[in-house]
């Protein structure tokens, strides 16, 4: 097992790991630069990205067009300070001194770019509230 790099770890969990948790990896990623670890995965993977979701982050500049769902893994959330599933009824392994949040997010999936932009938009701004929580930034 790797060494931890002393940085927090977030892992982002739903079910199939196409649409939610690739999109707020993506946003804590592209927000948090370095300063995060960051994880996705879902407990029954699809086999694409929702291209809504592609969409939609390709809209902010943000491009996921080459991510894959990936399964949700013990050890994904053993090396995670902080797993977040995204209201689909998913749970994760339960580890002592881990922090678990739900965030209550509309599922995508089969929606258009329309209906996907206010869930990138709500989980924009979830995204930001964690990392003035766990790596805020230096100012000067």
């Amino acid at each position: 097992m790797a060494e931890s790099s002393g940085k927090p770890s977030v892992l982002f969990v739903c079910v199939h790991n196409a649409g939610r948790s690739q999109m707020a990896a993506a946003w804590l990623t592209h927000l948090a630069g370095d300063r995060i670890e960051v994880r996705s995965a879902g407990s029954s993977p699809g086999g694409t990205v929702n291209p809504a979701a592609v969409e939609a982050m390709a809209e902010a500049g943000i491009d996921i067009s080459a991510e894959t769902p990936k399964i949700l893994t013990i050890d994904a959330v053993r090396e995670s300070d902080v797993c977040i599933t995204m209201g689909c009824g998913d749970t994760c392994p339960v580890f002592p001194g881990k922090r678990y949040l739900d965030w209550k997010l509309d599922d995508p999936a089969g929606q258009g770019v329309e209906a996907v932009r206010p869930i990138h938009d709500e989980i924009k701004t979830l995204v930001e509230g964690l990392i003035a929580e766990i790596a805020p930034e230096a100012t000067a």
